[in-house]
């Protein structure tokens, strides 16, 4: 059963009337309170009583990214400051940072959220939970301290970094549940081998790991060197941070959260809806923020909505794993790459780890991509002979199943910087 039957499981034509209402609220108050959305709705001349139901959605404006930095810090704020009780951002470090402020009711929807997630993930008020996510003005380590804390976890703030510290106090804290990104998760567990301390012998039992695109492959490889059941968690600072969506114990999409959220499917090169099942950008519409809420953001991340029945009891729409973002995929000589589908054509070979850097630059007219990946100890103590046939034979699949030429390259193992965060995965060197 869901954290909190009433929304997560309500009727579909329930759930469409609470958003319309909610909607048209939020389009009214936007409307009356911030200048640039103001603007924005005279010019395509719509009104909050002109949405007569939910797809109407699609009249309104999108935002983006810059228009979050074009109004930094507070330009697009729909409360006055003396409201605002605490503000998150990104890291800027593309540029100014995005800010999130959040009024008092703004904290209680995400800790409601936020929990709903641990929930779903088997998270109970028993557990230690351990939150190895960064606390600052990045909305993960608050964010999930804050979910936790409603459940009545008892909660280990113990932040990113630090890695011998955060097995020691596992060990001794008797840790049940933790939090960090994936690529962490796999530094915490390649570090506790070699301290000859195997996370899967102690009392630590789920996970729940966001803030960076992972494949399944990585999810297998986390609870087999973990012992764990890994979730997945999904969110943006520019949203309202991590609790947007939720994978539940059936492990085949995340739920929205749709009483605060409002998703869509759009073609990121027409920016036109497309049907249910369909992969494109997902765009999303905060309906129950005050401090700042969005309409339309494109969030530049590929998936697709699904509405189907689910084991849960959740009746909210699932979104599939996000395959990677609109922004970072990369065009190799006409060919569309995600860096994620390289990690999932990895997982193919048992001679390598899943930690590994994408080199792409040009040469002459040409891209060329370079993938670096670390070689397992015995093969790479086996000599170069072996190498050169490894690295020929995951070269060879990558051509086989993307139509990309990639130059592979073994490194020696740790020969890769490791993550405490979001990982690095790819360095492009071309001219832009």
């Amino acid at each position: 059963m869901p954290y909190n039957d009433q929304f997560e499981c309500m009727p579909f034509e329930e759930l469409q009337k609470f958003q319309l209402a909610k909607l048209k609220e939020t389009v009214a108050w936007l409307y009356e309170r911030v200048p640039f959305y103001k603007n924005k709705l005279d010019e395509l001349g719509i009104k909050a009583d002109d949405l007569k139901r939910v797809e109407d959605i699609s009249k309104l404006p999108f935002t983006v990214k810059t228009d979050l930095r074009d109004n930094y810090p507070f330009g697009l704020c729909a409360v006055p400051l003396k409201e605002v009780v605490r503000v998150h951002a990104s890291s800027g470090t593309t540029g100014k940072p995005i800010t999130g402020p959040y009024t008092v009711g703004d904290l209680d929807q995400w800790s409601e959220c936020v929990a709903r997630v641990l929930w779903a993930a088997g998270v109970r008020e028993d557990d230690i939970f351990q939150n190895a996510y960064g606390h600052g003005l990045f909305t993960g380590g608050l964010g999930l301290h804050q979910g936790a804390t409603r459940l009545g976890c008892t909660v280990v703030p113990t932040s990113s970094g630090m890695t011998e510290r955060q097995i020691l106090i596992m060990k001794d804290f008797g840790t049940t549940g933790i939090c960090c990104t994936p690529s962490y998760a796999l530094t915490i567990a390649e570090r506790a081998e070699e301290l000859g301390t195997p996370l899967k012998d102690l009392p630590l039992r789920v996970g729940v790991f966001g803030a960076e695109p992972w494949t399944n492959a990585m999810r297998q490889e986390i609870e087999e060197r973990m012992g764990i059941k890994a979730r997945d968690i999904y969110g943006l600072t520019e949203l309202g941070g991590p609790g947007m969506a939720y994978e539940c114990e059936a492990e085949n999409g995340l739920h929205i959260n749709e009483d605060h959220f409002i998703a869509e499917i759009v073609d990121p090169i027409t920016l036109e809806p497309v049907p249910m099942g369909e992969r494109g950008e997902l765009v999303l519409t905060a309906i129950q923020r005050r401090a700042m809420p969005l309409l339309r953001y494109r969030t530049k991340d590929i998936t697709t909505l699904r509405r189907e029945k689910c084991s849960c009891g959740s009746t909210f729409v699932k979104m599939d794993r996000i395959t990677g973002r609109s922004d970072d995929m990369l065009i190799i000589n006409g060919v569309n790459v995600f860096p994620s589908q390289i990690e999932s054509l990895l997982k193919d070979f048992e001679e390598v780890e899943l930690q590994y850097v994408l080199h792409v630059g040009k040469k002459k007219h040409l891209d060329q991509v370079n993938l670096r990946v670390e070689a397992k100890q015995d093969v790479y103590d086996a000599g170069p002979e072996k190498i050169v046939q490894v690295e020929k034979k995951i070269s060879s699949h990558i051509k086989g199943i993307l139509g990309v030429g990639v130059g592979v390259e073994l490194a020696a193992p740790k020969a890769l910087t490791r993550s405490e965060g979001k990982a690095v995965r790819v360095i492009d060197e071309r001219p832009k």
